[in-house]
């Protein structure tokens, strides 16, 4: 896994999150499929960075295929 995600259960109940954050990979993922850009992410919480939106959209994407994965193993 990225470095820039973590999961702990003590932070937002054990969802991914900016690693020393409390931004949810959702939150992010969120802002970028209503349509806004990473500018706007960025804008939206100045403490990231351009690495960090780009962390959420690889940790979607692994997610995504493990998925895939567990799926057509089933």
């Amino acid at each position: 896994m990225n470095q820039r995600i973590e999961l702990n259960t003590e932070v937002c109940g054990g969802r991914a999150v900016i690693h020393g954050t409390r931004i949810t990979v959702e939150t992010v993922l969120g802002y970028l499929s209503a349509g806004d850009s990473i500018s706007d992410v960025l804008d939206a919480h100045p403490n990231l960075t351009k690495e960090d939106v780009l962390a959420c959209l690889e940790f979607a994407q692994k997610v995504g295929a493990a998925r895939s994965l567990s799926l057509a193993a089933a």
